[in-house]
């Protein structure tokens, strides 16, 4: 089974006046990493917030000379096809990739094929923090190249935050006996109420044969005739 993991950064918060500046995607199979990666940054022709260039440090200077979107939709399609997207808070994510999506009069990304790991995470450990910075501190998982939010960096820690998430989910014990036990119990039973004593008839011969056993091996004090 193939999914991709993706995650992206924006100009600002706000899908309806901001853009993405980098798309960054993982693919796995069978939830271990291949060689396959999409990463690119994005020339959203518009200024970028101070609170994201504070977060991410992705500066419009460094972006002049990048494709913008529509240059790259279709590679970027192409790299997720049809396979189940894995990502963080996916609302966020989903909302600025089906906006440009949009605008191109392209297809947006349906939400039934997204696993947010910040469902999973929240299901998972109600109560305690699902950021993706408190995740990887749960699971021991190595931060120190993030210094700044990154799309492609975050990939990395989000495969390793999913699948610890997939594998350290505790299995439920299920201690009812199913109805195929129940069945097979009371067949059981019938079978040995129904049970009649089975006597397998000797002959003669046989008879005979083992009188002479007796007489050869047995003492006559404790034979029975």
């Amino acid at each position: 089974m193939l999914e991709i993991i993706l995650d992206t950064e924006t100009t600002g918060l706000s899908f309806n006046t901001d853009k993405i500046i980098e798309i960054a995607c993982i693919e796995l199979e069978n939830q271990i990493p291949t060689k396959n990666k999409f990463h690119v940054f994005i020339n959203p022709n518009m200024d970028i917030s101070d609170g994201a260039y504070q977060t991410h440090g992705i500066s419009r200077d460094f972006l002049r000379d990048k494709p913008v979107f529509k240059d790259i939709a279709k590679e970027f399609l192409n790299f997720i096809k049809d396979s189940k997207l894995v990502i963080h808070n996916a609302d966020f994510d989903l909302a600025f990739l089906n906006k440009e999506l949009q605008e191109l009069d392209l297809e947006p990304l349906s939400k039934d094929r997204v696993v947010d790991t910040l469902f999973l995470a929240r299901q998972k450990f109600p109560g305690s923090q699902a950021s993706l910075d408190a995740l990887c501190k749960r699971f021991k998982i190595n931060t120190s190249e993030r210094e700044k939010h990154s799309a492609l960096v975050d990939c990395n820690l989000l495969t390793e935050v999913y699948i610890e998430l997939l594998e350290k989910k505790e299995p439920l014990l299920d201690l009812q006996p199913s109805q195929a036990d129940i069945n097979d119990l009371d067949s059981s039973k019938t079978i040995n109420t129904n049970r009649k004593k089975i006597i397998v008839p000797i002959t003669e011969e046989e008879r005979n044969l083992h009188r002479k056993f007796l007489k050869v091996h047995v003492p006559k004090s404790s034979m029975l005739n």
